[in-house]
């Protein structure tokens, strides 16, 4: 059994129905909720829109936080009315956590893929 949880996502631009290529991704990590943010490393979406880079977390890790810088990405089409996202999320050890961001201008979802 592995001892630390791993981390990957990837961004779909909904408005163009493509991958959102160029959009650096910050990953951090704490051991609680009271704990500080530990960063731990970035990574930038390839060509498919996936961060394929992203470090492992630490083994007493039990809280992740993806920062999407998508300001540059939506500001080639325009203003960006959410320059960043940023998305929080408790992790256990053992588990994998693929976090997909669904993008557009004026709006974006997350979920947990597989």
């Amino acid at each position: 059994m592995t001892t630390t949880a791993s981390v990957s996502t990837h961004i779909l631009d909904t408005s163009l129905g493509r991958p959102a290529q160029g959009v650096t991704v910050h990953l951090s990590a704490r051991t609680g909720s009271g704990a500080d943010w530990q960063p731990l490393g970035e990574g930038t979406t390839d060509a498919d829109g996936r961060c394929r880079n992203l470090p492992t977390p630490p083994e007493d890790t039990a809280r992740v936080r993806l920062d999407f810088a998508v300001e540059p990405y939506l500001g080639e089409r325009g203003d960006a009315f959410f320059p960043e996202v940023t998305v929080t999320f408790a992790v256990r050890a053992g588990e994998h956590y693929h976090v997909p961001l669904l993008l557009s201008p004026f709006g974006y979802s997350v979920y947990r893929g597989s």
